[in-house]
């Protein structure tokens, strides 16, 4: 790996005892220059950053690795740090990029490109999600790196809600947020297959409840709706039904209407009718006494005065 000159002069004033702002000669035939500590941190990091603009990572590594020494307290020593953590990134390394970004969170707590640094965590997080043709479903698979992502996205609007990555960031957490969502109805489905009418109902309820806006709730409420019909509990099905033909479009509400027919054909079937005659009781007195044994004038006479 090549040491720019740039590099090898700095370090040899260093060592020579230059510090904070102080100046040093740099020499080069009849040619004289002074360099402040401040000057010779900012060419360092533009040489570096040509390295990275050509994406020549290794090399780029290095001399930003060489500007955090050399230049420890200097601007350009945490953009730096910023770098190597974007290297990392550039070439699919999110979890050691993720960790870059954190330790300059840390280590920097009031600096400008905090919002810089937490942006490039979320976005790390997201790229981070596995998506490939070799892997499961994704609402199968282990759903922690969704999960983090989705924290990280929400903080993250909640405390910078006109930042400039806004776009970016709602695009993600749109597609977290539907990703946890289904991994909650697959799991649904799965007690639903087994029987397990309560366990559905409750992750159905949790989905509904964690992540709110997810653009699935009308699949989700037909589903609690299906899962009720098969508890029996029509009257609450049937509100569920309403609740998507009322208050949601999409393919849902087709489905939601057909079940809704179907939870009323079952209540009218399943509704009582008037109870059967009970039969006569030879011992019981007459419903409707028989006037000719009320009556002593005899059947027909009217009734005597008292």
């Amino acid at each position: 790996m090549r040491l720019p000159a740039l590099f090898a002069v700095a370090l040899a004033a260093l060592a020579g005892g230059a510090t904070g702002c102080d100046a040093f000669e740099i020499g080069g035939g009849a040619r004289h220059a002074t360099l402040t500590y401040t000057d010779d941190a900012r060419a360092a990091y533009n040489e570096a950053m040509q390295s990275y603009k050509n994406k020549d990572w290794e090399d780029a590594r290095s001399l930003f690795g060489e500007i955090k020494k050399l230049f420890t307290y200097s601007r350009y020593a945490r953009l730096a740090e910023l770098r190597l953590a974007d290297i990392d990134f550039e070439q699919e390394k999110f979890s050691e990029s993720i960790t870059g970004y954190r330790e300059f969170i840390q280590a920097h707590k009031n600096d400008p490109d905090i919002e810089y640094a937490r942006y490039r965590v979320t976005k790390a997080l997201f790229k981070d999600i596995d998506d490939t043709v070799f892997l499961p479903p994704q609402e199968e698979r282990d759903q922690a790196t969704a999960g983090e992502a989705y924290k990280e996205i929400k903080s993250f609007v909640r405390d910078y809600p006109k930042t400039r990555y806004i776009k970016d960031e709602l695009y993600m957490f749109d597609v977290v947020v539907g990703r946890l969502v289904r991994h909650e109805l697959y799991v649904a489905r799965f007690y639903l297959r087994l029987d397990s009418f309560e366990a559905t109902i409750k992750r159905i309820d949790y989905a509904l409840k964690q992540f709110p806006g997810s653009n699935l709730e009308p699949e989700a409420l037909v589903l609690k709706g299906e899962t009720l019909m098969k508890m029996k509990h029509l009257d609450e099905a049937a509100a569920v039904f309403a609740l998507v033909q009322r208050e949601y479009g999409g393919p849902f509400v087709a489905t939601a209407a057909e079940f809704l027919k179907e939870c009323e054909e079952l209540r009218l079937k399943g509704r009582p009718g008037k109870p059967p005659e009970p039969p006569p009781d030879p011992n019981a007195p007459p419903l409707h006494p028989n006037p000719s044994t009320t009556n002593p004038a005899g059947p027909g006479a009217p009734p005597p005065l008292l």
